[in-house]
């Protein structure tokens, strides 16, 4: 086709007119391509394919894997652990009875010492008597150490005494029965018993007798007498 040869005024014209339409299709418009929706569709394909394969997979991998507690290891391990806890409970009751006996053993011998506590005082309390027991009589036979030397200073048997010098002053008692020949007198004394202030011969029981001092007692055959 023969093209006609434009002028310079035309030329800038042209110019001038396509400007507009260029600087258009520079802007970019709105409404999406084509190719991008096609491209997204294939996104969300890819993500849904990529997820049934998951859980496909987590599927296949749950119904397939072996149970761990079903190995023979696991079976072992439960088995020495059983065996563990046996061991456990027979210690703690082997404690627990030995625990008990150490309580029945601490209790006796609390017990036994408290029973040794009791024996020893109660020991001390009998020395204590005893001591006390053994003063009383000491003092009781130094009393009648001294009533026996003061009764055996004042008993007597046949023959003459003086009151005052061989004899206390006092009443006496024949200590047992006299007989029919017994005679007793009351002297003056340094008389040479010719002053007879009083005689007697009772003939039986226990004649008792009371004399004073510047006096002396005569007995014959009416065994011992003794001061009341």
């Amino acid at each position: 086709m023969r093209k006609t040869a434009m002028k310079p005024e035309q030329q800038n014209d042209q110019v001038v007119s396509e400007a507009p339409r260029a600087n258009a299709a520079q802007v970019p418009s709105s409404k999406p391509k084509a190719g991008t929706k096609r491209t997204l569709k294939a996104k969300v394909l890819v993500s849904a394919v990529a997820g049934a394969v998951l859980l496909g997979a987590g599927t296949f991998f749950g119904t397939t894997l072996p149970d761990p507690s079903k190995s023979s290891a696991y079976v072992a391990l439960q088995e020495s652990k059983a065996g563990v806890d046996q061991k456990i409970r027979l210690l703690q009751t082997d404690y627990a009875t030995l625990e008990e006996l150490h309580l029945k053993l601490k209790g006796d011998i609390e017990s036994r010492e408290s029973a040794v506590v009791s024996r020893e005082k109660a020991a001390t309390e009998t020395e204590k008597k005893n001591s006390e027991a053994e003063a009383a009589l000491k003092k009781r036979e130094t009393t009648v150490s001294g009533a026996e030397a003061a009764k055996a200073k004042n008993t007597f048997g046949d023959g003459t005494r003086t009151v005052g010098r061989d004899i206390e002053p006092g009443t006496y008692i024949a200590t047992a029965d006299v007989g029919s020949s017994c005679y007793w007198a009351i002297l003056t004394s340094g008389s040479n018993g010719s002053d007879i202030v009083d005689n007697d011969i009772p003939g039986g029981g226990r004649p008792s007798v009371t004399i004073s001092a510047g006096q002396d007692f005569k007995s014959s055959r009416c065994g011992s007498w003794t001061k009341q």
